[in-house]
């Protein structure tokens, strides 16, 4: 059976008279309002989805802005204070050698949000019109994006933990900058965008432009 004929026989639940729980997954007839087991509301299709998604998406990237230009940590030590913004932190780390620390704070900070920023950016262009992509494929782009939203905050936790641990006073303090409550708020955003696509859509519209 060739990839035009899989299409073909494609049928979703909602073809089937069906609509799943998204919450507890428990499939129920079509047009029934709520879940028996948890109680969630049932729907067949978010039609606001895409909607949804561009609108954490933007306000995701609109504060993760200035999470990358203001300070994320403010040092103290012998009434000198000193600033350091995500990218001066790993240069630092990696010029005192902490080179484990400095790529895990690379990779948090920056890597994972500007991936998943364009990762959900693509799926949500593709999925704004009929496509004819490997449907599988897309929906392992989806379960990605939505799994590794949480790492983003790695770099909020490191410096949560310095701010508690390092407090001598007048000798050496560390506080969080204004960019850690940016970053931590774009992370929120993030993942509120990834999880508001409606990942039956990618089904829908692969329906809609398979080639007769």
């Amino acid at each position: 059976m060739d990839r035009a004929e899989q299409r073909a026989r494609l049928i979703t639940a909602r073809d089937a008279g069906r609509v799943g729980c998204r919450s507890c997954g428990l499939v129920a007839p079509l047009g029934q309002r709520r879940c028996t087991r948890c109680g969630a509301a049932l729907q067949s299709r978010d039609t606001q989805s895409l909607q949804k998604v561009w609108a954490w998406w933007m306000a995701g990237l609109i504060t993760y802005i200035p999470a990358n230009i203001y300070p994320m940590l403010r040092s103290t030590e012998l009434f000198r204070t000193t600033e350091s913004t995500i990218v001066g932190g790993v240069v630092d780390l990696i010029h005192y050698g902490d080179y484990a620390v400095a790529a895990i704070v690379f990779v948090a900070s920056i890597v994972i949000p500007i991936g998943k920023f364009g990762a959900i950016a693509w799926l949500a262009l593709i999925l704004g019109r009929p496509h004819a992509q490997d449907t599988h494929r897309l929906h392992r782009v989806y379960e990605v994006v939505e799994f590794i939203g949480r790492w983003s905050m790695i770099d909020v936790f490191v410096v949560a933990i310095l701010s508690a641990l390092v407090q001598f006073e007048t000798f050496a303090t560390i506080n969080p900058g204004i960019a850690a409550i940016s970053f931590a708020v774009s992370v929120i955003f993030t993942m509120l965008s990834a999880q508001s696509f409606d990942s039956r859509l990618i089904w829908d519209r692969l329906k809609e432009g398979t080639p007769a």
